[in-house]
């Protein structure tokens, strides 16, 4: 049985993942990227309990096949076959809740001349579950909700934002002002569908636009985790060198991880005609002599950006639901 490759299928979450004959359930879903809840990691906490729905299992504790319709702990089970399993504990994309959280401002510090770094605590930060990619609101009094992509894995301790604020920007303003108080504030998470509940099974496309640099950390940290390893480009416009606030990261993950390219795309550079829009990331982007057949691609930015990107990669061959975007689902086209 060693060397052979079985495909694991979750429901009712309908995700899908490759399991290694001598690996166990749980570790092959770490590798992809699959949230599945654990702690002993010895069949003793449960929380890894799946129920088998079809396919030949073994439970590696008493060495006794697992019967179809029976429990089992995913850390202590071996795939013979492929398999469905049922578990409730693992969500789709998107589907996990929202809930309100008391987070607590941890640190609040520049790193541009218009963005901050802002990391947050959440109270038992073990049992809120998100996906790479999601964002959440902050929640002042008297005024409406203010939206900014988590910038960190799900994994991460910290809940990690980056957000844009000027005295012309005047609700992210009141939001910085706030949190630089220090005490706690009040978030509310996790909200999006344009995000990874498992790593992607063709090469990805990341591009961003300012802050949208948030989301794409997101994800990128989150893959690095995983075993990842089809082709990932990140493409980041900005209008000046000063407002790619990050570089440094995104070089930074190119040179350590084998399979990222990091292509910054900034209005000012020499021989580059911005034209004010974001027709020129646009360009770039469709520039990249990728198979638009075979990628996924997430962008993040203004709806003005995200929809001339689709439109244009649409017409050169991609599948529209092979797109994401928050924008399509908070800003709709009629």
């Amino acid at each position: 049985m060693a060397g052979e490759i079985f495909r694991i299928r979750l429901a009712p979450s309908a995700l899908t993942y490759s399991a290694a004959a001598d690996e166990t359930l749980l570790e092959e879903a770490g590798k992809a990227g699959i949230a599945v809840p654990a702690a002993c990691r010895n069949g003793v906490c449960e929380l890894c309990e799946a129920r088998l729905l079809s396919g030949d299992a073994l439970n590696t504790r008493n060495q006794q096949l697992i019967p179809v319709t029976g429990r089992l702990m995913m850390c202590r089970t071996l795939a013979l076959s492929d398999l469905q399993l049922e578990i409730h504990a693992v969500m789709a994309s998107g589907d996990n809740q929202p809930r309100k959280f008391q987070a607590k401002v941890v640190d609040v510090r520049s790193i541009s001349h218009d963005v901050y770094r802002v990391e947050l605590q959440l109270p038992r930060r073990r049992e809120l579950s998100f996906h790479a990619g999601q964002y959440l609101s902050v929640n002042l009094p008297d005024t409406d909700p203010c939206y900014f992509s988590i910038a960190s894995s799900p994994s991460a301790e910290l809940i990690e934002l980056h957000i844009q604020a000027t005295p012309e920007w005047v609700s992210a303003q009141r939001v910085i002002d706030a949190l630089t108080s220090g005490g706690e504030v009040t978030v509310e998470l996790p909200h999006g569908r344009a995000c990874l509940a498992a790593a992607p099974q063709k090469p990805l496309l990341l591009v961003a636009a300012g802050t949208g640099f948030a989301q794409m950390k997101s994800l990128v940290d989150y893959l690095r985790e995983t075993s990842y390893n089809e082709p990932v480009k990140l493409y980041w416009g900005v209008r000046r060198h000063e407002d790619m606030y990050l570089r440094s990261l995104a070089q930074q993950w190119q040179e350590e991880w084998p399979p990222f390219t990091f292509l910054p795309v900034v209005g000012d550079d020499e021989d580059n005609d911005w034209s004010g829009h974001h027709d020129q990331l646009v360009r770039t982007v469709l520039a990249s002599g990728m198979d638009w057949n075979n990628v996924e691609v997430h962008a993040s930015g203004s709806p003005t950006m995200v929809y001339t990107l689709m439109d244009a990669l649409v017409d050169e061959g991609l599948p529209q639901e092979a797109f994401f975007s928050d924008v399509l689902e908070y800003a709709p086209r009629g």
